[in-house]
């Protein structure tokens, strides 16, 4: 999904020598929540204490969104189920600290918070500056059009107005194909661009176009195998932080095991 620029994963280590432990997130960065309650404070790198706390950036649905009632605190959406589901099977209280995406894995290295849980895809760019879990979800890029759009192939967005969500990995896979792109910072600003006709198509992952789509009849999703491949979604913990990734490995691996993964994603996209 969601993929840092190079320039923020190179600079993680001198920044974190040069700011310690600051917080970074931007204005808009929420102070950590539990079910129910704040719970601020800074995380450790074991998550030793009574809680373990996961960093997300709650503009992606269905994976991770602000709701009214949450299953952590306001938060909501497949990753924050999965993030309380670990809590539990490492007897800790999931709290959840939303912030600027290209934030999180700095916060990761400054010991802010414990884990990354954002629908992060895995790349060997990221593998060099975090440890990631084993995989719990598998997509790939989609384009999200208007029903009478022409667009059948990424091919044919040459010479159309694309929107990309900033620092996810449409934004990269846009600028590969050589294609001008315009980015928001937020999936919904996008979706409100192609619906106002300001736009021809958007490039995003294919769990969140089916939550938009379906909340959108008007649009559609449109397919490129050949032009998106697949990528896959993992949990970061801090490089060298053993113990903490081999208890969410054992909670992710018991999820798929027992099916819960999937029926997640059924149950916060409706499918069967």
């Amino acid at each position: 999904m969601k993929k840092i620029k190079k320039w923020a994963l190179v600079g993680l280590t001198c920044m974190t020598m040069l700011f310690g432990a600051v917080a970074c997130g931007g204005d808009k960065k929420e102070s950590a929540t539990t079910a129910g309650a704040e719970a601020g404070g800074a995380a450790t790198d074991g998550a030793t204490g009574g809680q373990i706390v996961f960093g997300t950036n709650a503009e992606f649905p269905p994976f991770e969104f602000v709701g009214g009632e949450g299953v952590i605190g306001q938060y909501d959406g497949i990753d924050m189920a999965i993030a309380k589901q670990i809590g539990t099977d490492i007897g800790k209280e999931a709290t959840i600290n939303n912030m600027e995406f290209d934030s999180l894995l700095l916060a990761l290295q400054n010991g802010q918070i414990d884990a990354v849980i954002a629908g992060m895809t895995v790349t060997d760019e990221r593998k060099e500056a975090v440890d990631f879990s084993i995989p719990y979800y598998t997509a790939t890029q989609v384009m999200i059009v208007p029903q009478d759009s022409t667009i059948a192939k990424a091919a044919d967005m040459a010479d159309k107005k694309i929107v990309v969500i900033q620092g996810y990995t449409g934004e990269t896979v846009v600028n590969d194909l050589g294609y001008k792109y315009e980015a928001f910072k937020k999936g919904t600003e996008a979706i409100m661009e192609l619906k106002n006709g300001k736009c021809d198509v958007v490039v995003i992952d294919s769990a969140t176009a089916q939550k938009y789509v379906k909340d959108n009849p008007e649009l559609k999703i449109v397919e490129d195998e050949s032009a998106f491949g697949n990528e896959e979604y993992a949990i970061a913990v801090k490089k060298g932080n053993t113990e903490l990734l081999n208890q969410i490995n054992t909670s992710i691996q018991k999820m798929l095991d027992e099916g819960t993964i999937s029926d997640l994603s059924a149950k916060y996209l409706d499918a069967e």
